[in-house]
């Protein structure tokens, strides 16, 4: 085998059939190489099959931040031969792939035969293949096994000796077949370490929106399961004792986003997590908060639909969903964190402001953002203050005040003299039902007087690159890192991306920064551009440029690299 370089970054992959530990491997990897002194990211993709079908995970390994999936692979293990046609338009001549299949392969392809079958069986079983697969990983990489096996024993901690033992085992197999096929096979891998990797925090989407809702103060939350949202019920749960959280899983999510609005009802702050398929049965839900009065924060976690689509993908389908959700006229804000870092502050901004606007609100995310792992610096924990808005009540309350600005003072049953009467239909001031059409018309206005208040506290864009730009692309939600990395390959000047963090309301600035731009696109993962519609009833601008993917799978550096290329050839920019 010739010389094999791998400089700045690397891309590892490792795939197999479900079932065979690939997940395991990831979490593995990431520690292992956080601690050794780089910066790391991971991002999977698998089939919504408990056995067989064909899944990945591929781990990014760097000297510098990295936050992004790339198609490019450096690295390919292969655990099944199912690999090699699942990843087929991602392997290339500059790919190194390990495996014991490579029957029918090209014969250019890099393959180094390693007999993982025989490997196993030596260790202790089959079972012990992902951990064989990962040591080989860390041998190539020259990381100190002492750190491995410092890992090993945390993880089994609790487990059988003979358990510990054997992982120990097949963990030295793999390095040494690593550090032979590094020295004899000619595989230089030079990515420096760097120290201030070591101290970092590695953390999910799923982790962060979970976290940030408990530093917003969530104590109660109601959900029925349904993937990828049902992660951030699983994390609550677990955190419950410790943090006063009651967990509900609800029968449905009619009875969880109901039962959500009691909670507020009663002084609780309460959230819902679901997806698509599962809000779709929740709009009536939203539309009572609307009338009600009373907060509710829903985490949705975008897949593809209709229906059921692709269960254990990725998409950024559901803005209209939550954009036009419920009946009637009433005010409402949605977020859609492209980082982790997002995710925590925006979720705990979320409960802030649906206590404050009584008014629902939503964060919106996606399968790619709350399944990827990120190496991050810190999340903030310092500033946060949560103010609970409500008020003891007098025997004159109010629940429905008319007010200036639209705000009723909120009041809490049993907090005070006052009753706090609500109902779902039309109502008055005190909160009883009326056909007044006088009263009808205030109401309305009354509620959406709060959307003026709201838009005075409207997350701006985030604008990524110099001011002189020609070329401006806008993205939302987890796109943000994909695009980010791509403009730093291209190092065009004249090209700049304007993040949006919070899709509804719009910031007002929006407007301005297209004005300035003599190119115009917008990067979605959907077929329709949803927040380019968004953009046009809002400013009446259409985006004549347009990336779109609804394959299930995020973009990839290359994909907005090529895209964008293509893109400004056309508009004599590149």
């Amino acid at each position: 085998m010739s010389k094999f370089f791998i400089k700045e970054n690397a891309s590892v992959v490792i795939s197999g059939a479900a079932g065979q530990g690939i997940e395991t491997v990831e979490q593995f990897l990431t520690r292992i190489f956080k601690n050794s002194g780089y910066y790391t990211y991971s991002t999977k993709e698998f089939m919504s099959r408990i056995r067989g079908g064909c899944n990945s995970t591929e781990v990014r390994i760097s000297s510098k931040p990295v936050s992004a999936y790339v198609d490019r692979i450096d690295i390919l293990i292969a655990l099944s031969e199912d690999v090699f046609q699942h990843l087929e338009s991602r392997i290339s001549e500059n790919t190194i792939i390990f495996s014991e299949h490579k029957n029918n392969l090209d014969s250019s392809l890099k393959v180094v035969d390693i007999p993982l079958a025989k490997l196993s069986k030596e260790a202790g079983g089959k079972i012990y293949a992902n951990t064989i697969a990962a040591g080989l990983v860390f041998g190539l990489f020259s990381i100190d096994f002492s750190i491995i096996e410092l890992e090993l024993k945390k993880i089994f901690l609790d487990k059988p000796a003979e358990i510990l033992n054997n992982n120990l085992k097949a963990a030295q197999i793999g390095y040494d077949l690593g550090q032979k096929y590094t020295n004899d096979n000619g595989i230089e891998i030079d990515i420096p370490k760097n120290p201030e990797a070591k101290d970092n925090m590695l953390v999910n989407g799923t982790d962060t929106v979970a976290m940030g809702c408990i530093a917003g103060g969530c104590n109660f939350i109601s959900s029925y399961p349904m993937s990828p949202g049902t992660g951030v019920l699983a994390f609550l749960a677990r955190q419950a004792d410790d943090f006063g959280i009651i967990v509900d899983q609800a029968e449905d999510e009619i009875a969880a986003i109901n039962t959500g609005l009691g909670a507020w009802y009663a002084g609780a702050r309460a959230m819902v997590t679901t997806s698509g398929g599962g809000f779709a049965l929740m709009s009536e839900g939203v539309s009572l908060s609307g009338m009600l009065e009373i907060p509710i924060v829903i985490h949705i976690a975008q897949r593809p639909g209709p229906a059921t689509g692709l269960p254990t993908r990725t998409e950024q389908g559901d803005l209209e969903l939550a954009l036009y959700s419920g009946h009637g006229e009433f005010p409402r804000i949605i977020f859609a964190p492209g980082t982790p870092q997002e995710a925590f502050e925006l979720s705990q901004k979320a409960f802030s402001l649906a206590d404050k606007f009584q008014s629902p609100v939503f964060i919106l995310t996606d399968q790619y953002l709350l399944d990827s792992l990120y190496s991050i610096d810190s999340l903030d924990f310092d500033s946060i203050e949560v103010h609970n808005h409500f008020e003891k009540t007098n025997q004159d309350y109010r629940r429905y005040e008319l007010t200036e600005n639209g705000i009723s003072p909120r009041g809490i049953p049993g907090y005070g003299e006052g009753l706090v009467v609500v109902d779902s239909d039309e109502h008055d001031e005190e909160g009883h039902i009326t056909e007044n059409l006088d009263i009808r018309n205030k109401m309305v206005e009354k509620r959406l007087k709060k959307l003026d208040l709201i838009k005075k506290e409207i997350v701006p864009p985030e604008l990524i690159g110099l001011e002189l730009y020609k070329t401006l692309i806008i993205s939302w939600g987890s796109t943000k890192k994909v695009i980010e990395e791509a403009l730093n390959s291209l190092n065009d000047p004249e090209m700049a991306l304007l993040h949006f963090c919070q899709v509804y309301p719009i910031h007002s600035s929006l407007k301005d920064y297209m004005d300035r731009a003599e190119n115009l696109i917008i990067a979605e993962n959907n077929a329709t551009s949803q927040f380019g519609k968004l953009i046009k009833l809002e400013t009446g601008v259409e985006i004549p440029y347009k990336i779109l993917k609804y394959s299930g799978m995020p973009f990839s550096v290359e994909e907005i690299v090529k895209e964008l290329k293509e893109v400004c050839h056309g508009c004599k920019q590149l």
